[in-house]
């Protein structure tokens, strides 16, 4: 049974968008961008309401999303007023330059944002590679729980990004798109 998955994303550098694409393979979704005035084209809102799951993805600047998803967040208020997006599957990432970077601020804003809509939020469902042996390519090097983090270096392109953290993006992807599929059957 196909899903209608959708990720609706800012990216400020192309860090974002790289990490957005993955998930996007990863759940076979469509790629709505927030463009750098913090808006979306009208007929994304409508691609919004049809979802059965959206995958919210922005950057972590100075310890939340950027202004840029934020302008969206409050945006979505008219899908709030009328409960568009209620039981929705919903999911999250952000990045970082640094390990931390404050990301889990960011993460709990868009999982509330989501429970604000009355979504269904899926957990990353990874477990952490925190032993002695584990590597930066490790799959959820950075142990996330909540949702998908990902580090991105100041000083390099998307294409620095850690291969863990992007097959950790593809593998959340697949995840959202799964629990939606089976939501979607029991319903």
């Amino acid at each position: 049974m196909n899903v209608k998955t959708l990720v609706v994303y800012h990216s400020g550098y192309g860090h974002t968008q790289r990490v957005a694409e993955a998930v996007a393979a990863g759940a076979g979704a469509e790629l709505l961008a927030i463009d750098a005035d913090g808006n979306l084209p009208d007929a994304a809102w409508d691609q919004l309401n049809a979802a059965d799951a959206i995958i919210f993805g922005a950057p972590t600047y100075m310890g939340s999303p950027s202004w840029q998803f934020k302008k969206f967040a409050d945006a979505s208020s008219k899908a709030w007023f009328t409960r568009a997006w209620q039981d929705k599957v919903f999911g999250g990432f952000t990045n970082s330059a640094s390990l931390n970077g404050d990301k889990q601020v960011s993460l709990i804003t868009l999982q509330t944002l989501a429970s604000q809509h009355g979504g269904i939020w899926v957990s990353l469902g990874l477990p952490p590679s925190n032993t002695l042996a584990a590597r930066r390519e490790d799959v959820n090097n950075l142990g996330g729980s909540v949702g998908l983090l990902v580090q991105s270096p100041s000083d390099a392109g998307a294409e620095a990004i850690p291969a863990g953290d992007i097959e950790t993006a593809g593998l959340y992807g697949q995840r959202v798109a799964a629990i939606a599929a089976r939501l979607r059957r029991q319903a």
